[in-house]
C-alpha cells in the first residue's frame, strides 16, 4: 500500500492521523482469481481515487494454479482481459509479471505490455523477483515503473545483487513485498504458532519451521527492545526501516486484522534519526538468519 498522511489537530491540540491508502496490490494467482473479484467489488466505487495493481505469469487453469509459469504474449493478453473484467475497470494501473518465465524471452513480454499500453488497457508495468540484467533488458523495450521483490530486515538480497542499484540508476520504483517477513517481525509468531496447511504457504517455508522461528526470534527481541525505548512496536520499526530508505521505495504490508492495519499505518507518526536506523540495522545484521526463505521448488521461480 502506498501511504500518504495528513496531520490535523483536535481542539485539545492532541494530534491524530488521517491516512489515505492509494495503492492496493493483488494478483491473478491470489485465490486464485478470488482476490481480484473481491478487489473489483470493493473498489468499484473508488475509480480514479485508488490504484489496484495486479499480476500475471503464474499459470491458472480452471481456477487452479498449476505451479508453472506462462508469460507468452497470447496468455498475457488473455489474462489482461480477464483481470479487467474481474477488477471492474477499463485500465490496469500497473500490470506486473509475477514471476520470470524461462520459456518466454523477456523482450517478448515487454513488447506485449508495450502494445497493451498503446491500446489503453495498461498504464504502467512492473516485474517481480528478477535480476538486474533482466530489468535492463525489459526496460530497454518498454520502460518499467516498478520492481517488486521481497525485502526486509531478514532478507536484504536486493542490496547485494544490484537490483536496488539498477532501479536507482534507471528511475524505477521498488516495491518490497512481505516487509515484515510474512508477519514474523511483528512479534506475534513463535515456534508454537500453527499454520493452516490448506490456507497458509508458511507451512512450506524453511524459515517458518519451529526450529527456525525459535532461533530467529532473537531478531524480533532486538526490535521489541529498540521499540520500547521509542514508543514503537516491532512491526512499526520493521516497516519504518523501509520507508526511510528512499522515497521511491514503497513497501506493501498486508494483514487480515484491523488492529494490525492501524498499527502499520501509524508507522508514519514516528521519525527516527539516520543514526538510530543505522544502530537498529547493525544490531539485526549481527544475528545470523536461520532457514531459507523458500524451499527448493519455490526458489526455482525466482529470477536470480
Amino acid at each position: 500500500m502506498f501511504l500518504r498522511r495528513w496531520i490535523r489537530y483536535k481542539p485539545s491540540h492532541i494530534p491524530f492521523l488521517i491516512i489515505r491508502v492509494t495503492l492496493f496490490d493483488t494478483a491473478i494467482v491470489y485465490g486464485p482469481l478470488n482476490n481480484e473479484l473481491l478487489a473489483g467489488e470493493a473498489f468499484s466505487e473508488f475509480h480514479g481515487r485508488v490504484n489496484v495493481t495486479t499480476k500475471f505469469g503464474h499459470e491458472v487453469i480452471n481456477g487452479k494454479a498449476t505451479g508453472r509459469q506462462d508469460s507468452r504474449p497470447a496468455t498475457i493478453r488473455r489474462y489482461c482481459e480477464e483481470s479487467l473484467k474481474r477488477l471492474r475497470t477499463d485500465v490496469i494501473p500497473m500490470f506486473y509479471q509475477h514471476r520470470f518465465d524461462p520459456n518466454t524471452p523477456v523482450e517478448d513480454v515487454a513488447g506485449t505490455i508495450q502494445d497493451l499500453i498503446k491500446e489503453g488497457k495498461v498504464l504502467h508495468w512492473g516485474m517481480c523477483e528478477v535480476s538486474a540484467d533482466t530489468i535492463r533488458k525489459a526496460h530497454a523495450v518498454c520502460p518499467l515503473t516498478a520492481i517488486q521483490s521481497e525485502h526486509h530486515l531478514m532478507h536484504r538480497e536486493v542490496e547485494r545483487n544490484s537490483v536496488l542499484d539498477v532501479c536507482r540508476e534507471l528511475g524505477i520504483g521498488f516495491v518490497p513485498y512481505s516487509p515484515m517477513n510474512r508477519g514474523f517481525l511483528g512479534g506475534d509468531l513463535n515456534e508454537y504458532t500453527e499454520f493452516d496447511p490448506n490456507n497458509d504457504n508458511r507451512t512450506t517455508l524453511p524459515r517458518f519451521t519451529p526450529e527456525a522461528m525459535r532461533a530467529n526470534y532473537r531478531i524480533v527481541s532486538v526490535l521489541q527492545r529498540y521499540g520500547r525505548e521509542r514508543g514503537m512496536t516491532a512491526a512499526q520499526l520493521a516497516l519504518g526501516w523501509l520507508l526511510q530508505k528512499a522515497p521511491w521505495i514503497v513497501p506493501i504490508p498486508g494483514t487480515t486484522k484491523l488492529s494490525h492495519l492501524e498499527e502499520n499505518l501509524r508507522t508514519l507518526e514516528f521519525a527516527l534519526t539516520a543514526e538510530e536506523w543505522k544502530q537498529l540495522e547493525d544490531a539485526v545484521a549481527a544475528i545470523p538468519v536461520t532457514g531459507d526463505r523458500y524451499n527448493a521448488e519455490q526458489q526455482k521461480q525466482v529470477g536470480f
